[in-house]
């Protein structure tokens, strides 16, 4: 459904409360997840669990400022979803320059660890959805993060499709593929929410 950008921009104290509290929640879970998965992105050689891992790092910073922005006013949270935006389009050129060193020196990764995090991290994306689905129509503040969050569900399932591609065919193709995918929707997502905030920018400042 489309959101109408004079509604919901002015949320109240409870409604601050509330996403302040799912918020805080979603920080931790994916900045823990963060650090069990990078360690084991590298340890297994898998690009596909390595960009899943940064997109955990880069959603820790977004709900950082998103909590910041939370009880500010509309222009404000609207510049911090186009700086979001900007970091999530960081995140995805870096993960891309390590795709192509991995694609010029091939390794076959180490599948069960890649099936096994890729459950740990559906595990801790879907709670962190579960916090932020009543916020998912907000402002332009929560939509952005909702935006994030829902990708991250769908990169733990592709990652866990990538470990059965290498099970099956013992190369490393499949984890590149799915890498390669996630980096497409990491750039996708930050210009829909690049776009959003520019639009969201403009409406405000009349």
């Amino acid at each position: 459904m489309e959101h109408q950008p004079l509604e919901g921009d002015i949320l109240d104290p409870e409604q601050v409360q509330r996403a302040s509290k799912a918020l805080k929640g979603a920080l931790l879970i994916n900045f823990f997840m963060f650090l069990v998965m990078v360690g084991a992105a590298f340890f297994a050689h898998s690009s596909a669990l390595l960009v899943d891992s940064v997109d955990n790092l880069g959603d820790a910073f977004t709900y950082a400022l998103s909590l910041y922005a939370v009880k500010r006013g509309p222009l404000f949270k609207a510049r911090v979803a186009l700086l979001k935006g900007l970091l999530i389009l960081v995140a995805a050129v870096t993960v891309s320059m390590q795709l192509i060193v991995k694609v010029m020196n091939p390794q076959v990764p180490i599948f069960q660890i890649m099936g096994i995090f890729s459950l740990l991290g559906l595990l801790g994306n879907s709670l962190t959805v579960f916090l932020l689905w009543r916020h998912r129509h907000g402002d332009i503040n929560m939509r952005s993060v909702w935006e994030c969050s829902r990708n991250d569900v769908l990169a733990n399932i592709s990652v866990f499709v990538a470990a059965g591609g290498v099970w099956l065919t013992r190369a490393s193709w499949p984890d590149l593929v799915v890498a390669l995918g996630l980096i497409v929707v990491l750039l996708h997502s930050a210009l829909k929410v690049i776009v959003s905030a520019l639009r969201e920018i403009k409406r405000i400042k009349g």
